[in-house]
């Protein structure tokens, strides 16, 4: 028997567990599960994914439940079973269980999560593989119809974004490149966060952040000598966190100082600064990241209710996002992106809808929406019972998706993550011409990254995939071990010289 609380993934005659722990959490997205193999089920409370070779060279499949009542919803016992031919690929017999279970458990629970059976978080990647396979947009929709379960809207909205991506990405090639800068640095910590950024308010934050910023400063510099060495092309810079006007005027001009000394191109490529709290935001700031090259900043609201701002743990209100954003303007930004987020807690479909209402008043060329995300380093995740109906975070973003094109702007990029509400995404939306391209970049997984600071990931594209090298997350880490940090751009320059002869000599193509 398994625990009251925990229910058995049985296996018989394979092991998809990754993907079938995943669709079941679509609809119970607080179950624990126990792990069987043997194909042996316990009395009650297990699911049983069954592939079993018939005589006749088929593969029968069967997906079995047995699960106790759940609040509103009651006892699942049921059944589905389907036969396909043998021989084919593994993923064609994972995907025709991922379908059994999600037929069963939507009949009888009335949930119908959006994305069908797709748990991954790049849901886009797949439409541009159809579309460069020759598919059509008539093709592929029936395909993620009938394949992968995806409803209408969410089939267009990948569709949509697929051939905005195209637009941008043409003449892009392997000598591309992309800086990151992390300033892992936030005034506090909002009960959402699960990113490595320390709160500045501690003495111990205070002393290591211009030691911190000194060794950012030299890996930078190591950093565009790799890029210099390799020829490679700025597309594009982005200095996030955390958030880096945490800073002090003089401190974001001299980090902003030596990003135009190192890096040709300053100035003539989209270069974005988060400056994502009002709290921390100065016209002296805004002056610097004026005066720094940037050309476009994100000023974060994440909701423009104050009650939900206070209790996610921001020491900021409503007004006062408004009163930043229109201090940017006055001042000559004009390009500023702002972040919403679904689902938070306190918040309710009004209110997301007022606070959506409220940015788009506001006319920023970017919006970009979040389905919440309860991570397990979140303060949020104690809490998470109140998360576990997610539909009316579907309606949220619903609503975003058919506002926000009816306004003018375009969805351009669009991942998930791991325990996203829902198996929802986030998207960002723009107006005409004003598409961040290192969102794409980076989401898309199609550019190489040069990243520098706490936490920072540089990836870099190989015609076989890509491949990444990881800088230690937290700041005493970081400078503790900075001496490792340099020894990786070493291993960076390797491996940017082994990706160019393979895409010299077509290898993995």
């Amino acid at each position: 028997m398994t625990e009251k609380n925990q229910t058995a993934l049985v296996f018989e005659g394979n092991s998809f567990k990754y993907e079938m722990e995943n669709v079941t959490k679509l609809f119970f997205p607080l179950r624990h599960f126990a792990f069987r193999y043997d194909g042996v089920c316990p009395e009650e409370n297990f699911i049983l994914f069954s592939m079993q070779e018939q005589e006749n060279g088929s593969v029968r499949l069967r997906v079995k439940i047995s699960l106790p009542a759940e609040k509103e919803i009651g006892p699942i016992v049921c059944q589905k079973e389907s036969e396909l031919p043998g021989g084919l690929a593994e993923n064609q017999y994972e995907s025709e269980l991922a379908r059994l279970l999600y037929a069963q458990l939507h009949e009888h629970t009335g949930i119908r999560p959006a994305w069908g059976i797709l748990t991954g978080v790049r849901p886009v990647k797949l439409v541009q593989k159809r579309l460069a396979a020759g598919m059509n947009d008539d093709q592929i929709r029936s395909e993620m119809t009938t394949q992968d379960l995806v409803s209408d809207g969410k089939i267009s909205l990948a569709l949509k974004i697929a051939h905005v991506q195209h637009q941008l990405l043409e003449g892009r090639t392997s000598q591309d490149y992309s800086l990151y800068l992390s300033i892992p640095y936030c005034p506090s910590r909002c009960s959402y966060c699960s990113f490595v950024s320390q709160s500045i308010g501690g003495k111990k934050a205070q002393e290591l952040l211009p030691r911190y910023l000194m060794a950012l400063i030299k890996e930078l510099r190591v950093t565009a000598e790799v890029a210099k060495k390799h020829q490679l092309r700025l597309r594009s810079i982005y200095l996030g966190g955390g958030t880096p006007t945490v800073l002090s005027a003089s401190q974001l001009r001299q980090l902003t100082g030596a990003v135009k000394e190192y890096f040709p191109g300053v100035g003539q490529v989209e270069y974005t600064i988060e400056a994502g709290r009002p709290d921390t935001i100065t016209p002296e700031k805004l002056e610097v990241i004026k005066s720094s090259g940037a050309t476009r900043i994100s000023i974060n609201p994440q909701t423009f209710s104050d009650e939900v701002l206070r209790r996610i743990g921001r020491a900021h209100t409503a007004q006062d996002v408004i009163d930043c954003y229109r201090l940017a303007r006055s001042m000559g930004f004009d390009d500023i992106n702002m972040d919403l987020i679904a689902g938070l807690p306190g918040d309710d479909y009004e209110g997301f809808c007022h606070s959506l209402e409220t940015a788009i008043s506001l006319r920023p060329e970017n919006i970009t929406v979040h389905s919440l995300t309860v991570k397990r380093s979140s303060a949020l995740h104690a809490g998470i019972e109140e998360m576990e109906d997610y539909r009316p975070v579907q309606k949220m973003m619903d609503y975003t998706s058919s506002r926000l094109m009816e306004e003018g702007y375009d969805p351009y990029y669009l991942y998930r993550q791991k325990n996203t509400v829902g198996n929802l995404e986030n998207v960002g939306y723009a107006l005409p011409g004003h598409w961040g391209e290192y969102n794409i970049y980076i989401m898309e997984e199609i550019q190489n990254i040069l990243a520098c600071g706490g936490g920072a990931v540089s990836k870099v594209v190989k015609p076989g995939g890509l491949e990444r090298i990881y800088n230690f997350k937290y700041p005493y880490e970081y400078l503790d071990r900075f001496s490792d940090i340099l020894e990786r751009k070493q291993q960076l320059s390797e491996l940017l010289s082994s990706a160019g002869k393979e895409w010299e000599n077509g290898i993995g193509c």
